[in-house]
């Protein structure tokens, strides 16, 4: 046999629309036969403040145009659209560059493949790094990155640093970036299946994706862009194109395989699992056809005895941006600036939403919730306590040491939530809700204390929820994952800090919110949407 060899992705075509940023930094020098392309480092953290920037505040055109088609299709249910709308109204609120889209600002990440031609005399990751770094000074964006102390110690950095960093190299004098942005929401929904030769038929196919977009849910914020990646050489390059193929990445793969074991997308899988995300019903968040705006399904190469499968989504804040360094310049992919035209003259008709006042106690609260059903769309108007991941771990702390239940906790609905650094003249900053099922784990014991009653979050939740919720009388109410800006900008009048102020993002807040909008998904009667689906 004759030896083989090709790029295991060749993407054939870059028909990215760039914007050059600057001419600067870059020259080429003569050594031997080869050009040289010289990159000052001060290009390199250039480049990287200005895409952390743009991928905070803009979307890609094509996104945004995925989601006026929701608007425009009959199909389409009043959840779908609603939410659709929600999404681009925060588009058009973002992009003024004070309030990111979503308060998630995520880990910063830099895929980078690097030519043989071209020379920085630096470490890349360092200056990127630095670029970084000031993106997430100058704006306001949230630093969501803990770093360990010890095994259980764990500090939030200050600086959303450490990013990651992977460069790769190439042949040539070019230097290609895709930076992301990416929430804890949708890494979360990022799974790796070891699955065998038995699964490669259509039929077992067929069936291992209808049970694996369940698991999916909408707690990373749909509609998605999906992934699903079926080989490769080891999981880890599995997960690799997962990533890449929902950010966009590889869409111009070629569409067919060969012996050499070339990556391709599966064109027909595609529609075949679009089809599929269409008849889950689960929608963009509460219900609909739009749990997801596209697929891609790539097929790798793989070892006889093993069959990785990675299944990935990129969410409704799709942070992907491409960039370029060549002889010409640093250039960087040209983001939407004017979402606004995706809007339609007039709002999308729905049904009218019931107003719920409250600051009332919360027995009465909790009474006029009983009397309407799940898929509810409500307004919420008053006071709402704000707390996450540790300040939950913090009350638990409480409870263990035989302390009471805060009061706050107690008299309020409790929203899971972390918000994004506070424009000046504003009173509040990107405050969109956070993975409510990684709080699942509290609620029969808070609930027993009397304690978060009302939850105000994002995404499924466990069978815990509803029977402690059927139990002890309370609810869970969904929030629209993703149009953070928008809920700053127009629902949230007030905010203060009443406990654990030195847990920074992750301190307890009390917000006075107007018309915020919300659905019922978990009553007190241990009915749950998504379980009925």
């Amino acid at each position: 046999m004759d030896f083989i060899y090709q790029d295991p992705y060749p993407i054939l075509k870059d028909d990215t629309q760039y914007k050059k940023i600057t001419s600067d930094y870059v020259k080429t020098e003569q050594l031997g036969d080869r050009e040289i392309l010289t990159v000052d480092p001060k290009g390199l953290e250039l480049l990287a403040q200005e895409a952390m920037i743009d991928v905070s505040f803009m979307l890609r055109t094509s996104h945004l145009q995925k989601l006026e088609n929701i608007l425009n299709d009959p199909e389409a249910t009043d959840n779908d659209r609603f939410v659709a709308y929600n999404l681009l109204q925060n588009a058009a609120v973002a992009v003024e560059g004070e309030l990111p889209s979503c308060q998630d600002t995520g880990t910063a990440i830099v895929m980078a493949k690097k030519g043989e031609n071209v020379y920085t005399g630096v470490d890349d990751a360092e200056w990127l790094s630095k670029g970084i770094f000031n993106s997430y000074q100058i704006k306001n964006l949230r630093y969501s990155q803990i770093v360990p102390i010890s095994m259980f110690e764990e500090k939030n950095s200050g600086s959303n640093l450490p990013a990651q960093i992977d460069i790769y190299a190439k042949k040539g004098a070019s230097y290609e970036f895709l930076f992301l942005a990416k929430g804890g929401g949708s890494a979360n929904k990022t799974f790796l299946y070891q699955k065998t030769k038995s699964l490669l038929n259509e039929k077992s196919m067929d069936e291992f994706i209808r049970e694996k977009i369940k698991d999916l849910g909408t707690s990373a914020c749909p509609p998605y862009h999906l992934a699903l990646v079926i080989g490769g050489t080891s999981a880890e390059a599995n997960l690799a194109a997962v990533k890449k193929a929902s950010a966009g990445y590889f869409d111009n793969l070629p569409t067919t395989g060969n012996m050499a074991g070339q990556a391709f997308r599966d064109l027909e899988w595609e529609q075949r699992v679009l089809q599929i995300c269409q008849e889950s019903a689960i929608g963009a968040q509460f219900g609909g056809k739009y749990f997801a705006h596209d697929v891609r399904v790539i097929r790798l190469p793989r070892h006889a005895a093993s069959c990785p499968v990675g299944l990935g989504v990129s969410c409704s804040a799709d942070r992907n941006i491409k960039a370029k360094i060549t002889k010409d310049g640093i250039f960087l992919e040209q983001l939407e600036t004017n979402p606004q035209q995706f809007l339609p003259a007039v709002p999308p008709h729905l049904e009218a939403p019931v107003e719920i006042d409250l600051n009332r106690p919360m027995s009465e609260i909790l009474a006029e919730l009983s009397k309407y059903p799940i898929k509810t769309r409500l307004k919420l108007n008053g006071t709402v306590i704000v707390a996450r991941d540790i300040a939950h771990a913090k009350i638990k702390e409480l409870l263990d040491a035989g302390k009471p239940m805060p009061e706050y906790f107690k008299n309020h609905p409790v929203y899971y939530a972390g918000p994004a650094k506070t424009p000046e003249g504003m009173p509040s900053g990107s405050f969109g809700p956070t993975t409510a099922g990684r709080m699942d784990v509290y609620v029969d014991e808070f609930q027993s204390h009397g304690g978060s009653m009302i939850m105000l979050a994002k995404g499924n939740r466990s069978k815990e929820v509803m029977n402690a919720c059927k139990k002890y009388g309370g609810f869970y109410l969904g929030s629209i994952g993703g149009p953070a800006a928008i809920l700053a900008k127009e629902n949230i009048l007030k905010v203060e800090v009443v406990d654990f102020e030195e847990l920074g993002m992750e301190a307890v807040r009390k917000i006075t919110v107007k018309d915020f909008p919300a659905f019922i998904i978990t009553d007190d009667k241990g009915n749950d949407f998504f379980a009925n689906l």
